[in-house]
């Protein structure tokens, strides 16, 4: 069966979607995203996504294409049209078709959504779990507002060709300090001698990952203790284990940074421990297909 995406009020042939060449996403990188996985017929924490991408569209005061139940319903329906058990959903909101001007268009255009959904194996996901992947680390070159999940995403792709250039499978960008701030598409962290999880604070310079949130609640809920601080590149490669957290991976260990062992080279147990519970805690912020 062919996949089918939603563009504009329509649902097609997926090898038939398309935007106007005049849409502002395409042009000037002025729209944003989201990405929801599947698992098990659930959109997970789509509830907690919806509110992160009403955030994005505030910050750039950007309309939503649609009323946000009917929103709902048509990131259902493509999920059931391409009939995605397991996989991924994205989301997307241009601030819509106007001719090419920086500023703003007036308020007649109609903001711009696109939605597509497509399988995955979570078996691939749960092999990644079991043996690790390495991470290199790269200079901070990105915008300030990183906090919003925009589509100008040049950096990371950058920085992620960089990694899997040099075997790895995710780059953490870091500050001029030495210090973590985030992956090309992930949230980075680590678990200190005395089994203390850590993570950059969201409240600047990182994205709020919906995934990252989710897991405070599962390590609150294993009763391990979480500081929201910063760390630096010689700490997570000291550290007794460390981490990625995102929609797309859910959590996968790091063994090697930079190319050094961390954790031995070996996936940890609490993070194996933090990844089953994340799935008990999702359950409470996700939605049936």
């Amino acid at each position: 069966m062919s996949r089918i995406a939603y563009v504009n009020g329509c649902y097609v042939p997926h090898n038939q979607a398309a935007v106007h060449i005049e849409d502002r996403g395409y042009q000037f990188a002025d729209g944003v995203y989201e990405v929801c996985e599947i698992a098990d017929g659930y959109i997970i924490d789509m509830t907690r996504h919806l509110g992160r991408l009403n955030r994005s569209l505030s910050e750039l005061q950007m309309a939503w294409p649609v009323d946000k139940k009917a929103f709902v319903r048509i990131v259902k329906e493509v999920v059931i049209r391409n009939r995605v058990r397991n996989g991924l959903v994205y989301i997307q909101v241009s601030r819509g078709v106007a001719k090419r001007d920086h500023v703003f268009p007036s308020a007649s255009v109609k903001s711009a959504l696109v939605i597509t959904a497509r399988r995955s194996d979570p078996a691939q996901a749960d092999a990644k779990a079991q043996t690790g992947v390495g991470v290199i680390t790269v200079p901070e070159n990105r915008w300030d507002r990183v906090d919003i999940k925009t589509v100008g995403l040049l950096p990371n792709v950058l920085a992620k060709q960089k990694a899997k250039e040099q075997g790895a499978a995710e780059a953490w960008f870091v500050d001029e300090d030495g210090m973590v701030k985030e992956g090309g598409s992930t949230n980075a962290w680590i678990v200190t001698q005395d089994g203390t999880l850590v993570t950059r604070p969201a409240d600047h310079g990182i994205l709020r990952g919906i995934t990252r949130t989710t897991a405070i609640d599962a390590a609150e809920k294993l009763g391990l203790k979480v500081e929201e601080r910063h760390f630096s590149v010689d700490e997570a490669k000291n550290a007794r284990e460390a981490f990625i957290t995102a929609a797309t991976t859910i959590l996968i260990p790091v063994v090697s940074i930079d190319g050094d062992s961390v954790a031995n080279g070996h996936a940890g147990s609490i993070t194996e421990q933090l990844r089953f519970q994340f799935r008990i805690e999702a359950e409470k912020t996700s939605v049936y297909r």
